[in-house]
């Protein structure tokens, strides 16, 4: 284990003097490596800026390994004794490990991953999804295909959880016809027989989920085979992490996010003034989404050691934080409702990067919060 960072200075009006342990498991290595760097530096610089509790902050990679990342959990949860579980990327993960630590007592709030099944069936009083509902992006990306007049779109993901939930999304907001429906492997890098069922489906447009080095893969692929058809993403398909990989082959492309760096509020322009200063990148959706699990894990401090369970469940479902997105508050799942945003995709002040052009859907929650019983 890793202990790489401690924020210092109780406040006199602090709940609790007892430190706070948070355990996060991310991906560090391999194609996702880029996703789970980007959470932790995030969740990082929120607690550099922080004053008033002590945090101390466990990482952990878990090498996109359901195994893996079980294995951290129950020695972070066992052997460390954490009080609050964050981090996991991939939503395969998220399944195998977030079930076992809500049932030992331990909150998990997730800065990325957001399956539909916790959000509906198996959702628990301990978790919380700070970031979104696998969906959201998706339902977003069906109604801009809409508005922009798509008639036929092929869509494509990755075969785990949160690829399924993002067509499953998509298709329940696209009011056209699907041209092509096709489940890539998870960690897939050629492409070329996806790429040819597109050129023969006869598509207008094309909406693909494929986070990290796969939707690198992908684009490049893409661009070089000649075929020009438009295309739509969430934000992971056209992140910050992915752009100055890809190149122009990404410009002007449209995605939907919850977030931009653009994002108009004093909270999200010193979080990229502060994220640039630090790290020297502009920050991602993943970063901004670290960020914001931090801010409210230490708001939530300012009223509740997670040691008095009910309280500090309740300061973590007020919300009570500056949000990099605005506007923040939980639905009755401990989900988000929030705006979604169209981007595009630009090159400005010398790097490609994302700049907000609408709203594809306002005050927007998730379609399982009635299949929650908590």
């Amino acid at each position: 284990m890793t202990i790489v960072a401690v924020a210092v200075g109780l406040m006199g009006g602090s709940a609790s003097a007892e430190p706070v342990k948070v355990g996060m498991i991310t991906t560090l290595s391999g194609g996702g490596a880029g996703l789970g760097i980007d959470v932790r530096d995030g969740f990082q610089l929120a607690l550099d800026q922080a004053e008033g509790h002590e945090v101390e902050l466990i990482v952990e990679d878990d090498q996109q390994k359901p195994d893996v990342a079980v294995q951290i959990a129950d020695e972070m949860i066992q052997s460390e004794d954490v009080d609050i579980l964050t981090g996991i990327i991939f939503s395969n993960l998220a399944m195998a490990v977030v079930p076992s630590a809500t049932a030992q007592g331990r909150f998990y709030l997730s800065a990325n991953a957001g399956p539909s099944q916790l959000a509906g069936e198996m959702c628990h009083e301990n978790y919380f999804s700070v970031s979104y509902q696998n969906d959201n992006m998706h339902e977003a990306a069906g109604a801009h295909a809409n508005d922009a007049g798509y008639g036929r779109v092929f869509i494509m993901a990755p075969n785990y959880p949160a690829g399924q939930d993002s067509l499953t999304g998509f298709k329940r907001f696209f009011e056209g016809e699907v041209a092509g429906e096709v489940y890539t492997q998870l960690g897939q890098t050629d492409y070329a027989a996806e790429i040819a069922q597109i050129r023969a489906s006869d598509a207008d447009a094309v909406f693909f989920f494929l986070p990290g080095g796969m939707g690198i893969s992908f684009l490049k692929q893409y661009d070089q085979s000649g075929v020009e058809l438009p295309l739509i993403g969430p934000a992971f398909s056209f992140s910050q992490d992915i752009l100055p990989a890809v190149g122009e082959a990404a410009l002007g492309a449209r995605n939907t996010a919850q977030w931009s760096p653009d994002l108009d509020n004093a909270a999200n322009q010193a979080f990229v003034a502060s994220f640039r200063e630090a790290y020297g990148r502009t920050p991602s959706l993943y970063a901004s989404q670290g960020y914001d699990t931090a801010n409210l894990i230490l708001s939530a401090l300012e009223t509740a050691h997670p040691d008095d369970a009910d309280a500090f469940r309740s300061a973590v479902e007020a919300a009570d934080f500056e949000s990099t997105r605005g506007d923040f508050a939980f639905g009755p799942n401990h989900h988000p409702i929030q705006d979604i945003y169209v981007r595009e995709v630009v090159e400005a002040d010398g790097e490609l990067t994302n700049r907000i052009v609408g709203v594809a859907l306002e005050d927007h929650a998730d379609a399982y919060a009635d299949q929650c019983r908590m």
